[in-house]
């Protein structure tokens, strides 16, 4: 695999709190000079950053219910609706990971189904976080299964603010447990291009990484 092929697996990412304006221009300007499948972003840098990237094919990715997922699900969906309405081609929305360990998946189900119908309405895509980190092989068995049961399009390892990041392990996990009916992001701690790869080799279809230039710089050519 060459630096193109690996960009195009790629989400650039900045979900800094404390990012500025300036932080969004260079992610864009990054995005740009390596061909990044897309940017992920913030709510609030949504519009900024399709102005951005305006005239390219980088999509712009958004995320609803971020860090932890415990809000109530009507406002994950205006969440989306706001942030697909203001460019987002893609929503990383946090499951109730609460609920999750609770055993109570038919709250986490609906809370899915709520966002997954905004988008679909959109004809957009959507990313379930598992944030893997904090739950059980058993867990996230059932956590992939109900996400699509509940129409997402990727289930997604973490959020990067959480306890890990993604593994192999995990990544492989998912990847058998969802049986083709979804695709598998992995993201959290992944610095260096053999790392994207392994990911890559264990299943996942897309990367999220806010050291998305190291990855790229790191592959040799």
């Amino acid at each position: 695999m060459n630096r193109e092929e690996l960009a195009k697996y790629i989400d650039h990412t900045q979900l800094n709190p404390f990012a500025t304006e300036e932080d969004i221009k260079k992610l864009a300007e990054e995005a740009k000079k390596y061909h990044f499948y897309s940017v992920v972003v913030n709510p609030y840098y949504v519009k900024l950053s399709k102005q951005l990237v305006k005239g390219t094919d980088i999509k712009v990715v958004s995320v609803v219910g971020f860090p932890f997922g415990v809000t109530y699900k009507e406002v994950k969906a205006y969440e989306a609706e706001l942030a697909i309405k203001d460019g987002a081609d893609e929503i990383d929305m946090v499951m109730n990971i609460s609920a999750a360990k609770s055993g109570r998946w038919d709250v986490v189900k609906d809370d899915i189904k709520a966002v997954n119908d905004i988008v679909k309405k959109h004809g957009k895509i959507l990313k379930v976080i598992l944030e893997t980190g904090y739950l059980t092989d058993d867990e996230k068995v059932k956590a992939c299964e109900v996400a699509v049961e509940a129409g997402a399009d990727f289930v997604k390892t973490s959020t990067g603010f959480g306890k890990g990041g993604a593994t192999v392990h995990d990544v492989e996990l998912m990847y058998k447990t969802v049986k083709g009916k979804a695709q598998v992001k992995a993201a959290g701690g992944i610095h260096s291009a053999d790392d994207a790869l392994a990911m890559i080799k264990a299943g996942a279809t897309r990367i999220g990484a806010s050291h998305s230039v190291q990855i790229i710089e790191s592959l040799k050519q």
